[in-house]
């Protein structure tokens, strides 16, 4: 049996999983499919994320306040001090469900967790919506497509923030 912070745990309990982003701020990033270009941005964030079962617009609420104010960009004097509004950066997000893969079995990812498609791309949306609806510049990805994203990380700063971290 596991214990965290002193209760006992089913051990697979803590594999449960919402919704995860990847943040990279970025001095420019793209995303293409095929030969087309179908999102660029000049600077600010580059997102990746990936929607679970489990999730709902709560958990996307909760990511949207997060990147909307997380202070990760530099001030004058070079410390991260200033939100993606103060210093002027637009959103690139792309869908990515392979960031709930769970690779503890075996030698093959499994993605159990993830949501379905349909879920997934209503939850994706509800995102890219609600950073629009906020005044940004947002640019996307095209969902359940190959692509390829391009980026210069600026640092590099990332980071990884799940919604059921709260």
């Amino acid at each position: 049996m596991t214990i965290y912070q002193g209760i006992p745990i089913i051990k697979y309990i803590l594999f449960i999983t919402y919704m995860r982003i990847v943040i990279q701020r970025v001095k420019e990033a793209y995303v293409r499919v095929g030969e087309r270009t179908v999102g660029t941005i000049k600077g600010g964030m580059l997102i990746l994320l990936g929607v679970a079962q489990e999730d709902t617009p709560d958990d996307v609420n909760y990511l949207i306040s997060k990147v909307s104010e997380l202070r990760i960009f530099d001030d004058e004097k070079g410390k991260m001090n200033r939100s993606i509004r103060e210093a002027g950066g637009e959103f690139l997000v792309v869908s990515q469900f392979t960031l709930l893969g769970d690779c503890v079995k075996g030698r093959r990812p499994s993605f159990d967790r993830a949501a379905d498609p349909h879920k997934a791309e209503e939850l994706y949306n509800e995102f890219v919506k609600n950073l629009r609806e906020q005044n940004f510049k947002v640019e996307t990805g095209e969902f359940r497509a190959m692509m390829d994203v391009g980026l210069i990380n600026d640092g590099p700063v990332t980071f990884v923030i799940d919604s059921n971290v709260k």
